[in-house]
């Protein structure tokens, strides 16, 4: 169904068609974070976060953004996707003035609010003053926060409910805003959450010069299509096409369970077997995940649970247990799948093999952050074969049997 329009947006869509529309020429590659020409305070951050050198879609995608170019970036799970726009913005806004000059939706609140403690990190060292805007919490907070009272926010990183409701309120000035990010795209621009429309009520309130920056780790040619509405004819296209996308340092197999009640036996088989530092084990519904965890509890192993119909408090508890690693597993819907970093992860188990085969690289890249190695177990019945071939077919990859020798796996 097609989005209906208000003539402020169409205005606004014309204004972006028109923009020059020069081809893209070869993109520059950086190879060092210095060669980008960043403030030094960035640069300080920068390092003391720990980065060395640019990854391959920070070292193409940086010092376009910064050229104030709408910029389209895909690249794979755990490959700094989130540090190449938080880079961007921190090099382009003025903290000398309090009003809010970059605007970054994600499709879930625990997303939103990495990304904010991300960029505020690597801002260690430029009095930047970052706010985590979601929903699930009082909106009096919001209210006060963005009033000016503490001193004005330069960098909201929030769900687009809770944004649209503060732009409405006119808490959240847009008059100065220079950089829209949308993370995670392809899910905050598909219908099945229904986010697309408040995204465009916030796009039509934002300056006609605003910067859009779309990211994902998977694109699809539907999503590239809705992305033509709000950004110029002249942006700068980074994809990895999809079976180019790399899973280099996640070793995957398969269990054949045979039967969906034999899972649990060889989950518990598997958690007895294995020493891991972290554990994410997926399944595909709130109330598989609630089930699970009760009968993982009640055979006494440690575990821990999220999903989408927790209470925010809840959601925010489990979170900085697992990150601090008081919790060392953690079972969960897709609603941790995208964009989630926690360092020690080094073991993915799909107990159910995800409903669409797109979120199978955003699962298991919860494991190989950046580079790392990681374990990714996938349980497969009868039924769920042509559904790990159709895996295999769309990443180019071998997903193998697990070796009888549990040892192999580290």
């Amino acid at each position: 169904m097609s989005v209906p329009f208000n003539r402020e947006l169409d205005a606004k869509i014309k204004f972006k068609k028109f923009k020059s529309a020069a081809k893209n020429k070869a993109l520059k590659v950086s190879p060092t974070f210095e060669s980008m020409n960043l403030k030094p305070q960035l640069l300080r951050g920068i390092y003391s976060f720990g980065f060395e050198a640019p990854s391959a879609i920070q070292s193409r995608a940086i010092t376009q953004i910064i050229s104030g170019k709408d910029v389209i970036a895909q690249a794979q799970s755990g490959t700094g996707k989130t540090a190449t726009f938080a880079i961007s913005m921190l090099q382009v806004i003025d903290t000398s003035i309090k009003d809010t000059q970059t605007i970054i939706l994600s499709p879930t609140r625990e997303l939103a609010t990495q990304i904010c403690t991300v960029v505020g990190n690597l801002g260690d060292y430029m009095n930047v003053k970052t706010m985590a805007l979601t929903g699930g919490k009082l909106v009096s907070g919001d209210l006060k926060k963005l009033s000016g009272g503490t001193g004005g926010v330069h960098i909201v990183s929030g769900t687009p409910g809770r944004c649209l409701d503060m732009i409405k309120r006119q808490v959240l000035s847009t008059r100065k805003i220079k950089m829209l990010v949308l993370d995670e795209a392809d899910e905050l621009l598909s219908e099945t959450l229904g986010f697309k429309q408040q995204i465009y009520d916030i796009f039509a309130k934002l300056p006609t010069t605003v910067q859009v920056i779309v990211v994902s780790a998977t694109m699809s040619k539907d999503i590239l299509e809705i992305t033509k509405k709000f950004i110029s004819s002249d942006v700068v296209k980074i994809l990895v096409k999809q079976d180019e996308i790399s899973l280099d340092g996640i070793k995957q197999y398969h269990v054949n369970v045979g039967k969906e009640e034999w899972k649990f036996d060889t989950l518990c088989d598997l958690y007895d077997s294995l020493t891991i530092n972290q554990c994410v084990i997926f399944c595909n519904t709130k109330k598989k995940v609630d089930w699970l965890t009760q009968q993982m509890l009640k055979n006494s192993f440690s575990v821990s649970s999220m999903h989408g119909d927790m209470k925010q408090e809840e959601r925010d508890r489990v979170m900085n247990d697992f990150r601090s690693g008081n919790s060392r597993v953690l079972i969960s819907t897709d609603v941790w799948a995208r964009g989630i970093d926690v360092q020690q992860i080094s073991l993915v188990i799909n107990y159910d093999l995800p409903e669409i085969t797109e979120n199978y690289i955003h699962r298991i890249g919860r494991s190989g952050r950046f580079g790392r190695k990681g374990v990714a177990i996938n349980f497969v019945t009868k039924e769920d074969i042509s559904k790990l071939r159709q895996i295999e077919r769309q990443y180019s990859v071998k997903i193998k049997p697990m070796p009888a020798n549990i040892e192999e796996l580290s």
